[in-house]
C-alpha cells in the first residue's frame, strides 16, 4: 500500500507568545483553560485542535488562525 504524504500543519503559538512576552500561564488563564492545554499547544503537540480554544486564543492575541497555524507540503 503506497502512502500519500499530505503535509504538515505546524503551530506557530510559541514564536507568537514569545514575541508579545505572554507566559503559558498567563495565556491559560486569559483564555479560560488548563495550563495543560496551552503547554501542549506551545511546543506543538496537539493532534486534534479544538476550535473553541483556538478561538479564544486568536481573541485573546488579537490575530488570525493563519497566525497561529502554517501548512506545508512535505
Amino acid at each position: 500500500m503506497l502512502m500519500q504524504s499530505y503535509g504538515k500543519v505546524t503551530l506557530k503559538l510559541a514564536a507568537l507568545m514569545d514575541a508579545r512576552g505572554i507566559t503559558r500561564n498567563r495565556l491559560a488563564r486569559l483564555v479560560n483553560t488548563r495550563y495543560e492545554v496551552v503547554d501542549k499547544w506551545y511546543k506543538g503537540h496537539v493532534e486534534k485542535l479544538d476550535l473553541d480554544v483556538l478561538a479564544r486564543v486568536c481573541f485573546v492575541l488579537g490575530c488570525s488562525v493563519q497566525d497561529l497555524l502554517e501548512y506545508t507540503e512535505t
